[in-house]
């Protein structure tokens, strides 16, 4: 199975092939930004540490929420 994550880009990085994006909840991290043309603000969904597409901040928004739902229930959980 394959799990692809929304994050928002915040920076651009070495000729813009690596992408500083954030996942929400504080999560921030380096990506690889080689195989899609972005920009600092776009959504996109990123796999084993590749942004694969952009996709639509309405639709990357929902899906952070739902994401932040998740995390919070596991947490309740332990």
């Amino acid at each position: 199975m394959c799990l692809g994550v929304p994050a928002r880009v915040i920076k651009l990085k070495r000729d813009e092939e690596v992408a500083v994006v954030d996942f929400g909840g504080g999560i921030i991290r380096e990506v690889d930004a080689s195989f899609t043309q972005v920009e600092i603000g776009d959504y996109v969904i990123v796999h084993a540490g590749t942004i694969i597409s952009k996709v639509d901040p309405e639709e990357a928004l929902e899906s952070i929420r739902v994401w932040n739902e998740i995390i919070e229930k596991l947490k309740t959980t332990e």
